[in-house]
């Protein structure tokens, strides 16, 4: 499971769905890396457009890479694709010997999922085939659209402390791509009132190059160790997307895991470059957050954290709702008591599971 330099293994899972121009600059940049025991696998997720045949052509080198940060490399490639269909991953029936005979930067998996499961969904598929197959110590989840630095990998994992201790995941410095001076995220937090990403939207002047503890990672550039995978689970899958991330955080965090900040790894994401930002995409989005943020909340924080939060929230809730009345924008008000309906249904149904178990 160890390269001759004492590397640990990392499976990195990358979600694909109708983004491939992003996608594969993410993987050329991964195949730049100075780390030398990984997996690269993309989890498409039943796109819709000819993503996987893309990425196939950009394995090929049929396909250049354009990318303000970094040159495209020609002599990579070919890189050997192992195509795995969604029922041969849940089943995980895989020719690793042939797998391995290939050189990590010359070696991909590809993931074809039937449908569209979403961002937990999706990578929750990836994430039980590289802990069945593959038996990595760590899983990195990177989105499609972000780029990584040369030593970010490196850096993530040299730079952990050596003893024996409790942290499950490992955040890096995420930079906005398009503005690489300001901050993405330094790793979630809890606020007193909820999670939120450190940082994020601040000019980047130094104020975080000092390696911490934090709660967790954002997911769309999150090392996550695989005892502590088996031990919390999976993504919750009935978030879907948004606020997901930070509910894991918690989880993790619940059961004694702790998070640690790498200021010397660093990331760059476009963050929502490849949402379809369609009036009904949108009102969706909005929906998950307002009620995985309410389910996480309840689930986790402080009796004095849960009144603080619904009690405005309840508010933007109920003018929202008069306010689509009032305009007569039904699909608005739709939303608003579909998000309503299934926040207490799903709040109902975390009540009781707790209280008989």
């Amino acid at each position: 499971m160890r390269t001759e330099h004492g590397f640990p293994r990392v499976s990195i899972i990358i979600l694909n769905w109708n983004g491939w121009k992003d996608t594969i600059e993410c993987l050329e940049s991964l195949y730049r890396i100075t780390y030398s025991n990984y997996d690269v696998i993309v989890v498409d997720n039943g796109s819709k457009d000819d993503s996987v045949q893309k990425i196939k052509e950009y394995a090929e080198g049929k396909i250049k890479v354009n990318s303000k940060f970094f040159d495209y490399n020609p002599n990579n490639k070919p890189i050997k694709v192992f195509e795995v269909s969604e029922d041969d991953a849940r089943r995980g029936k895989f020719n690793r010997p042939l797998y391995e005979k290939f050189d990590v930067d010359r070696r991909m998996i590809l993931i074809k999922n039937k449908d569209n499961y979403g961002f937990t969904g999706g990578n929750n598929i990836g994430i039980k085939f590289a802990l069945s197959v593959l038996n990595p110590e760590y899983v990195l989840l990177l989105n499609n659209d972000t780029v990584v630095d040369r030593n970010f990998l490196r850096n993530l994992l040299e730079d952990m402390p050596k003893k024996k201790n409790r942290i499950g995941i490992v955040s890096p410095k995420v930079l906005k791509y398009h503005n690489p001076s300001i901050i993405d995220s330094t790793g979630h937090i809890f606020n007193g009132i909820m999670i939120i990403d450190r940082g994020k939207n601040e000019i980047d002047v130094g104020q975080y190059d000092n390696k911490n503890l934090v709660l967790g990672a954002i997911a769309a550039a999150a090392l996550y160790k695989k005892d502590m995978i088996l031990q919390i689970g999976l993504f919750d899958e009935t978030f879907e997307t948004n606020y997901e991330d930070a509910e894991y955080s918690w989880r993790a965090n619940k059961f004694g895991w702790l998070g640690i900040y790498i200021p010397t790894s660093v990331v760059y994401h476009k963050r929502g470059a490849t949402i379809n930002k369609t009036t009904e995409t949108v009102l969706k989005i909005s929906k998950n957050y307002w009620r995985n943020s309410i389910i996480a909340i309840f689930r986790y924080a402080p009796v004095f954290s849960k009144i603080v939060i619904i009690l405005p929230r309840s508010f933007i809730l109920i003018r929202a709702f008069l306010m689509s009345l009032l305009t007569g924008n039904s699909t608005s008000l739709d939303a608003i008591l579909q998000s309503l309906y299934e926040t207490v249904s799903r709040l109902k149904y975390d009540y009781r599971r707790v209280k008989y178990l």
